[in-house]
């Protein structure tokens, strides 16, 4: 959500603890300002600066236990292209999510469905009033949002369409319900 993660290594010896390598200095920032302290699926997680400036991938044949992964060829990377829109729409963790690429064949029964059955309740819905490719999902909590946002960017809602999934600055007011 908040850059392009790049590479992460799980610590062999503190498995509570990773390092997360982002495409760019700028984007590190914005994850520590967002989710350092943030709750996820119950626990409360620390983001700081590390003293790496890379992290290393294992050397050809060495033991590494699964723990170190390369993503810097992932579909999810939402930043790829420089002045994307995405940087536009940066905002700190909130109940409410901000839904995108939602096909016009998707109905707003089949959204919520998509999310009860993943163990979400949805508190509020709405559709972009000018352009139905967009929603936004209003869950109870914040910490709630943050596990559907983990759980439901990228789900699958057509052969050809993923949900991408991002935190709202907006609200749904219970009137527009």
């Amino acid at each position: 959500v908040y850059g392009d993660v790049q590479r992460v290594k799980i610590l062999y010896n503190k498995k509570d603890s990773a390092l997360i390598q982002m495409s760019e200095p700028h984007q590190a920032h914005l994850a520590i300002t967002h989710m350092d302290k943030l709750r996820v699926f119950g626990k409360q997680i620390r983001v700081m600066p590390s003293k790496h400036q890379t992290v290393q991938l294992p050397k050809e044949g060495q033991p590494d236990a699964g723990l170190t992964k390369d993503y810097s060829n992932s579909t999810l990377h939402r930043f790829k292209k420089p002045g994307s829109k995405n940087y536009q729409n940066i905002y700190p963790p909130s109940a409410t999510l901000h839904l995108s690429n939602i096909p016009p064949s998707v109905s707003e029964e089949e959204i919520k469905e998509a999310f009860t059955k993943n163990g979400f309740t949805v508190k509020a819905f709405k559709f972009f009033p000018k352009d139905r490719k967009m929603a936004l999902i209003q869950l109870p909590t914040m910490d709630d949002a943050v596990a559907a946002l983990i759980k439901m960017h990228n789900y699958q809602l057509s052969e050809s369409n993923h949900l991408r999934v991002s935190f709202s600055k907006s609200r749904i007011l219970s009137s527009a319900i």
